[in-house]
């Protein structure tokens, strides 16, 4: 059994706008797991990027003529600054406006990561700064040495610097959220024609209610979910779903709030508003996906954890052998400092958290929320794909999966005229033919003089010939003599389990068709992908053998599991596992819940209708089965990222932090504070400059 289970939290209707759900943070623990003391702690709790640029800003002016008048440039460069009264005290007075102002956000965090009894990267950065401070103030009160004015101020302005790039990459991945809830209009369109009239008013969105009848005029974004009750429009979804060509909307298809119409206009019955649409359902599991925990946050944190330790040991190891070998004060305490610095688990901290945010981003960006980090990190593992069948593989619709024809006449004739045939029956293999004709823009002739015959099909006047549609019943009431052809072509569609119809004129048949459930377009396309990627593509139904089997064989699928009751899938995914395999669940979510909570990644499609399918780690907004590469795709490069990142914050420590120590001092080789400051600061940037590359990743 999988160590993750699924929950299921219930919309609240509120019928208001959705507002952004409150980041936990991509630090914040998920909801898997146990507690442990600090796993909801975030260094960044209360501040703003505003609030470290503006800092930022301000030190880094103060620092600038605290190096100018301070003893360290002065010395190197061998000049004498500008003198006047009181300029001796320029950098103790300026150094303590910086400590003052820019430190207090690090002090800050230091209480509240040892209130939280987890101290780090804040704990450090605050003992570096005060030790350097305190250091400072005693040199001025006549304590032998020299200060460190320069190295605190140059210090906390780099460390401001190195976390406003941090949380400016962060609130720019999260940023989806802010965008995708800019795509609601603030006003609606209702449509009132109770008094026998159509009278528009425009009211704010919150007003709208279930039931309601909005207009939808072009280019106007689409106000709340609902199904088009007139018009027509080509409808752009991609910020939503992902879908870059617009999906053209008739009467009966659903719309989601937030897309955009096209050149056509609709009027919409409301079925959804506020927290009920997909739109606010896309954001609750965008922002849970940024603040869930995966295994390589966990070792993230235990990392930093321990190299906090790790560098405070240092620290005080480094300050107690230097004073005693007999080096003056001043240059153990910097030593120490220095150590402080340069082993910050800074880097450590945003290694996993921005490659998180970030392939969060691109997945919701292409059409894939991922509801739960593990389910994303064990996408990569994978080797095998359970597919089941109706609604997945297939269109979940019947179709004219095959057709022959006769007389003279093509396909796409004989199609268009049965079509006419059938145009006003409601049977669901009159609605297949019906709709397969609209899916080849065939254009439909009227009919004239329908007419239902009760168990046998129907017929009518189609272009001046008298037409009827049926199947065996119809050609045995007719006494019709049915060719060779045409019998072949109905052994061998029963033997695939698919419904025939034939297309009679007079007694004569002149077209056979050959209704099933459809498989999609992209079906194909998504299996090949699959095997390349190295993964087993297997079919899990609970229909016939036969028809599994053709469906199967029309995509390539060479493992085939039929006939299973809905409630017997989730035991066939264990069997997967127990057989050594890192099993993905793909199913729609609701028949499928057992087998999507059961699998190592549960993957539950057509969210962009239904954003309440969270049974699975990953949704995906299209019912479309070529996502599924894409998330493995994605899992590979977001692991590679995390990997890389890992051993790049926490590799060079092995070096800097001896290098800070000052064992290279007997060869005049010495890390200062404030050389130290801007190593740390480096890893941080290369860090995030590597984790931005995701987005190059083509999924």
């Amino acid at each position: 059994m999988p160590d993750h289970q699924h929950h299921h939290p219930e919309p609240a209707d509120t019928g208001a706008v959705p507002a952004i759900p409150a980041s936990s943070g991509p630090s914040a623990a998920g909801h898997h797991g146990g507690h442990e003391p600090g796993a909801d702690h975030d260094k960044h709790a209360g501040h703003s990027v505003a609030m470290f640029r503006d800092r930022f800003w301000l030190s880094f002016a103060l620092t600038i003529p605290i190096l100018i008048w301070g003893h360290m440039l002065q010395s190197v460069f061998g000049y004498t600054a500008p003198a006047f009264p009181g300029s001796q005290w320029l950098p103790a007075v300026l150094g303590t406006v910086v400590f003052v102002y820019g430190g207090t956000p690090f002090i800050r965090g230091a209480v509240s990561e040892l209130r939280d009894r987890a101290p780090g990267m804040m704990t450090l950065i605050a003992l570096a700064i005060s030790v350097a401070f305190a250091f400072s103030v005693a040199v001025v009160l006549d304590f032998p040495g020299m200060p460190l004015w320069e190295e605190l101020a140059t210090l906390v302005t780099i460390m401001l610097l190195g976390h406003w790039i941090e949380m400016r990459s962060i609130s720019q991945a999260e940023g989806a959220l802010a965008e995708l809830a800019k795509l609601l209009p603030d006003l609606a369109t209702r449509v009132d024609t109770s008094d026998g009239r159509e009278q528009l008013t425009d009211i704010p969105v919150a007003e709208l209610r279930t039931g309601d009848i909005i207009l939808v005029r072009p280019g106007s974004a689409v106000a709340a979910d609902g199904i088009v009750k007139s018009g027509q429009s080509a409808v752009d979804e991609a910020m939503l779903t992902g879908e870059s060509r617009p999906v053209q909307k008739v009467e009966g298809d659903r719309v989601i709030a937030g897309t955009i119409s096209g050149s056509g206009s609709l009027r919409v019955q409301v079925t959804g508003t506020g927290d009920e649409t997909t739109l606010a359902g896309i954001m609750r599991l965008v922002d849970q996906a940024q603040g869930s925990r995966g295994r390589a946050q966990a070792l993230a944190d235990r990392a930093a954890k321990w190299l906090t330790f790790i560098a405070l040991a240092a620290g005080i190891i480094t300050l107690v052998t230097w004073i005693a070998i007999g080096a003056e004060p001043a240059y153990a305490v910097e030593r120490m400092v220095t150590v402080l610095v340069i082993a910050c688990p800074h880097a450590l901290g945003l290694a996993v958290p921005l490659v998180i945010a970030i392939s969060t981003t691109i997945g919701a960006g292409s059409g894939l929320l991922i509801r739960d980090r593990r389910g994303l990190e064990e996408a990569r593992r994978l080797d095998a794909v359970v597919f089941d069948k109706t609604g997945t593989l297939t269109l979940g619709e019947h179709r004219v999966v095959a057709m022959l024809a006769a007389g003279g006449e093509s396909e796409d004739d004989a199609l268009r005229l049965a079509a006419a045939v059938e145009g006003d029956s409601e049977h669901p293999v009159a609605r297949a033919i019906v709709a397969s004709a609209v899916d080849r823009a065939l254009e439909v002739p009227g009919a004239a003089s329908f007419e239902a015959m009760a168990g046998l099909g129907v017929r009518a006047e189609v272009e001046g010939r008298q037409l009827a549609v049926g199947g065996p019943n119809l050609l045995r009431d007719l006494a019709v003599s049915v060719p060779a052809e045409f019998s072949t072509f109905a052994d061998a569609a029963a033997g695939r389990g698919e419904g025939v119809v034939h297309l009679l004129a007079g007694t004569d048949i002149i077209a056979a068709f050959a209704v099933a459930d459809a498989v999609r377009p992209e079906s194909r396309a998504a299996v090949e992908r699959l095997q390349e990627l190295g993964v087993e593509v297997i079919m899990l139904t609970g229909d016939a053998q036969a028809v599994a089997n053709a469906v199967a064989a029309q995509l390539g699928i060479e493992t085939v599991i039929a006939e299973v009751m809905p409630d017997a899938k989730a035991g066939e995914i264990e069997a997967l596992q127990r057989s050594g395999k890192v099993v993905a669940m793909v199913g729609d979510g609701v028949n499928d819940a057992p087998a999507l909570a059961m699998a190592d990644v549960g993957i539950a499609v057509g969210a962009g209708t239904d954003v309440a399918v969270e049974s699975g780690d990953i949704v995906l907004m299209r019912s479309d089965p070529r996502d599924i590469a894409r998330v493995i795709t994605l899992s590979r490069a977001s692991y590679r990222k995390m990997v890389q990142n890992l051993w790049w914050a926490a590799g060079y420590n092995i070096v800097a932090i001896p290098l800070a120590a000052g064992v290279l001092a007997p060869l005049g080789f010495v890390l200062s504070p404030a050389v130290g400051a801007v190593l740390m600061s480096l890893s941080t940037v290369v860090v995030a400059a590597n984790a931005q590359l995701l987005r190059r990743v083509e999924l």
